[in-house]
């Protein structure tokens, strides 16, 4: 369970240490170990950390491992003590059979930076078998003739042992005819043959029974025994001789069953039933017994069954002739398997990092090896993948590779690549295996969310509601997870004046965009702020956009009329000389509105009139003047109601009321207005008629004072009164829409110069100039030591 755990932790860390892996490779061999078979499990075979020289944090910190051929793990290895150790108890009979020595290859696989040894264990044989006589009992046939020295082959005895342990002689009881020869064959086999020491004697002795024992060079040595029966013959004094002693045979491994591999020929010399031949294989093994077939009458030898080269490489057997009297000859037969490209190259995996992550260069991303059974060009291979993929395949050490990026990877171009790893042989026909692997690429913060438009213009209606959805902006990562996820926020204005923060909000999940309060036009027509899209990487990315947020404006505003004014604690009152022409300048009402746009285009009209037709009002630009010639008749107190309308939806619109005295040439005293005739017609005491009287009287001296030092004045200024400063006027003002646009107010309080022309008689007025409330108006011709202006109760300056 501890290996497992280890070799879990050692899967999740392979190669995110192999960065440098290809500058680094380096190959040695380790050994050769060796472990008595049959030994327990667990048992110690070597310690690793002392022969790499690596101290036992290094072993686990270069994740070293043991790689087996095959799909059996004969051994492992304790990270925290650095021993190789048995990972099961190993039969050396099993492994390797006949071979000797018994090597079992293995690799130990270093990280950070990637190392491979080559090691070899070598399995030592003990003597745990006996040897054993495929026949209980041999029965041979031997001449009474036969001269002394004459050999007879013994079927030799099979030990699974090798070496020392294999069988190393024979041997036989005791008699007077007969010893054993051991003899050695070419694949180290040892077999029996009885020798004729002395003539024999049928008469004396028809049948000699021995027995033969095999030996073999353990300590203790074991053996086994066979009966012996020799039955003394009459005489056949020929032997059947084979026309060759070897016969060489290659076959091909895919050759089919019941192919012909031989035909050995025999002759004897003898006749009838001692020259009749039988052929058989003497002493055959229980592989070539499995294998290869002979007929008895023909000589010739067929397949059983299909050879393998990757098996067996070779046979060798004899093949006994023997005739009608029981002599007999022999002959052996080596058959070499020719190999044949009949194994696919094999795809193993070692290590494999998926994903891998974006940007980083030279990063393995596999480890694996090849390996092909065959011999030859049939066993050699190349390996290749796509040529379309950004990645290399580099060769290591015996046949192993390595998969490496060849560029840094984009995921937002690719997340995934699926490689196709082609191993083909150079056999004919080739053979390839492809192998597959899925690599995923991990996604990296390396790109920052991105607006879909650099500047944002949106509009409000003024007077909305609080928290009103305007509009939204987005931004797009594309990145992925946590590094696409992106949250918007409201960047510090440049403006620090600008208390951004209570303006607008911005839902920080979806870039919804607020206005926290209701808007004013005519205090904040328009303003700019920048919102952010940062995204969750590590370290987060983030960008900018600008947003525009402009008031429409609302029609919220009435008309304010500037004059006259409507507050004042008396009405206002306008003269007009009975001698007045039609379309003589009455007054002018001058308002404004604090819309803007359509909303600010005000139009005039007269709404009530104590003297329907009497007078009009421009429309566009608020001037009241006569509609027609004053009679006696006409009132002398006119009462008039102008309306001033925006252009607005719905229009709203102020009312202003004009009192107009009808006067004849200024002369005429100060008549009272309208409302103070219901004042006038109370009863009142004494004491408050003359106080009326004195004022009246006061009020009109100083009247009649100032209209003549008016009229003096013009009359010295004669001359210059068509090209001075009051012309007589040419025409009527323009017929357009007062456009009142800025702040919504007049930037300064208007106060009306009335200019007197000195050639008419009804000293009409000829132009309206606004005065500074704070600078007395003086005429440019004049210094400061001239008299100043004067002002009426009309709120005009006479001068």
């Amino acid at each position: 369970m501890e290996t497992g755990r280890m070799h879990n932790r050692r899967q999740r860390q392979v190669l995110v240490f192999f960065v440098c892996l290809s500058m680094s490779w380096g190959s040695a061999d380790l050994g050769p170990y060796s472990v008595v078979e049959e030994t327990e499990r667990g048992s110690f075979v070597a310690n690793l950390a002392k022969d790499l020289e690596l101290g036992l944090t290094e072993m686990a910190t270069r994740a070293v491992r043991i790689i087996s051929q095959g799909n059996k793990e004969h051994l492992q290895l304790n990270v925290q003590t650095g021993d190789l150790l048995l990972n099961e108890k190993l039969d050396r009979e099993e492994l390797c059979g006949p071979t000797e020595p018994c090597i079992l290859h293995f690799q130990v696989l270093m990280q950070k930076p990637l190392e491979i040894f080559q090691a070899e264990l070598r399995v030592k044989d003990i003597n745990d078998h006996y040897p054993v006589f495929n026949e209980r009992e041999i029965i041979l046939k031997i001449p009474e003739n036969s001269p002394t020295g004459t050999a007879f082959p013994l079927s030799n005895a099979l030990d699974l042992d090798v070496g020392s342990n294999n069988i190393q002689n024979y041997t036989i009881s005791p008699n007077f005819h007969f010893r054993v020869i051991t003899h050695n064959r070419s694949d180290g086999r040892k077999y029996p043959e009885l020798v004729l020491d002395k003539e024999l004697d049928r008469e004396e002795e028809p049948e000699i029974s021995l027995t033969l024992t095999a030996l073999d060079g353990g300590s203790p040595p074991r053996y086994g025994t066979t009966q012996v029966l020799i039955e003394v013959m009459d005489i056949n004094d020929n032997a059947p001789q084979f026309q060759q002693l070897l016969y060489k045979v290659n076959i091909p491994e895919n050759s089919p069953v019941a192919s012909l591999v031989v035909t050995v020929s025999a002759n004897d010399v003898d006749s009838g039933l001692y020259g009749k031949i039988s052929y058989t294989f003497f002493q055959p093994s229980e592989d070539i017994s499995k294998t290869l077939e002979v007929n008895p009458k023909t000589g010739e030898i067929r397949l059983r069954k299909q050879v393998d080269f990757e098996t067996v490489l070779s046979y060798e057997v004899d093949v006994m002739a023997t005739d009608g009297g029981g002599l007999s000859g022999k002959c052996t037969l080596l058959l070499q398997v020719v190999d044949v490209n009949d194994n696919p190259p094999k795809v193993t995996v070692s290590a494999l990092t998926s994903p891998i992550p974006e940007n980083t260069p030279e990063i393995v991303v596999a480890v694996f090896s090849v390996s092909d059974p065959d011999s030859g060009n049939n066993g050699k291979t190349t390996s290749s993948i796509q040529d379309d993929l950004p990645f290399l395949l580099k060769p290591s050490v015996k046949n192993f590779y390595t998969l490496v990026t060849e560029r840094t990877l984009d995921r937002e171009q690719r997340a995934e690549y699926n490689i196709t790893i082609t191993v083909t042989d150079m056999g004919t026909p080739r053979l390839k295996t492809q192998h597959n692997i899925t690599v995923l690429v991990a996604d990296v913060n390396d790109n920052a969310p991105a607006f879909t438009q650099t500047s944002y213009t949106l509009w409000v209606r003024e007077n909305n509601s609080p928290a009103l959805h305007i509009g939204t902006v987005s931004a797009t990562d594309t990145d992925a997870g946590a590094n696409a996820q992106v949250t918007y926020s409201l960047l510090p204005p440049p403006d620090p004046h600008l208390p951004l923060a209570s303006l607008v909000s911005i839902n920080p999940d979806n870039g919804h965009l607020f206005v926290l309060t209701s808007l004013d036009y005519e205090a904040l027509r328009a303003f700019e702020f920048r919102v952010g899209a940062a995204d969750r990487g590590s370290p987060a990315l983030s960008s900018q956009a600008l947003v525009r947020l402009l008031v429409e404006d609302a029609n919220d505003n009435a008309p304010f009329v500037l004059y006259p004014l409507q507050n004042a604690s008396a009405p206002c009152t306008e003269l007009v000389p009975r001698a007045a022409e039609p379309g003589y300048l009455v007054t002018k009402v001058v308002a404004v509105d604090g819309d803007a746009g359509q909303n600010a285009w005000l139009s005039y009209q007269l709404l009530k009139a104590t003297e329907p037709g009497l007078f009009g009002v421009w429309a566009h630009n608020g001037e009241v003047r006569t509609a027609r010639l004053l009679s006696e008749r006409d009132a002398p107190k006119q009462r008039l109601v102008v309306l001033v309308k925006d252009n607005g939806e719905p229009p709203l619109s102020a009312s202003v009321t004009l009192h107009v005295l009808l006067v004849d040439g200024f002369s005429q005293p100060y008549l009272p207005p309208p409302e103070a005739e219901a004042a006038a017609a109370a009863p009142a005491d004494p004491l408050t008629v003359y106080l009326v009287v004195a004022l009246a009287s006061v009020s009109s001296l100083f009247l009649f004072s100032v209209l003549v030092f008016v009229a003096v004045r013009l009359c010295r200024r004669g001359g210059a009164g068509s090209a001075g400063r009051c012309p007589v006027p040419e025409g009527h003002f323009p017929g357009h829409l007062v456009d009142v646009s800025g702040t919504g107010t007049l930037s300064q309080s208007y106060q009306y110069e009335v200019c007197l022309t000195g050639g008419t008689v009804t000293n009409e007025f000829k132009f309206l100039k606004p005065i500074l409330p704070t600078v007395q108006a003086q005429d440019p011709g004049r210094n400061s030591n001239e008299n100043p202006t004067f002002r009426n109760s009309l709120g005009f300056n006479f001068q």
